[in-house]
């Protein structure tokens, strides 16, 4: 998997009983859509990744952020496992999200 392209999935639950705690968990998830990610589910994020390189670092700038009372439990799964996701809206079947496509600069 080292070499394989990943999603990395984010899913977390955080405290919101008082509007500290809901502007912390705000701030999170503001910190994952920065960091590349995008909302799948309401606690549910997902990144696409090429590469693990950058993995490490990513998963310590969660761990620093996350706001006291929280848990986040992180998952990789390859491109391939990703592309063998069953999903469901309203009932009807629909396809998995695809790799993003890479941008070009010159």
């Amino acid at each position: 998997m080292a070499d394989d392209p990943v999603w990395c999935v984010v899913m977390f639950d955080l405290p919101v009983a008082t509007k500290k705690q809901r502007k912390e968990a705000t701030r999170f998830r503001h910190l994952l859509l920065d960091e590349g990610f995008w909302m799948l589910q309401y606690s549910v994020y997902v990144r696409y990744s090429p590469t693990v390189a950058g993995e490490p670092r990513r998963v310590g700038s969660i761990k620093h952020n996350l706001p006291r009372g929280g848990e986040v439990r992180m998952l990789y799964v390859t491109d391939h496992e990703w592309s063998r996701t069953l999903c469901f809206r309203n009932e009807e079947p629909v396809e998995a999200e695809s790799e993003p496509q890479q941008l070009m600069i010159f």
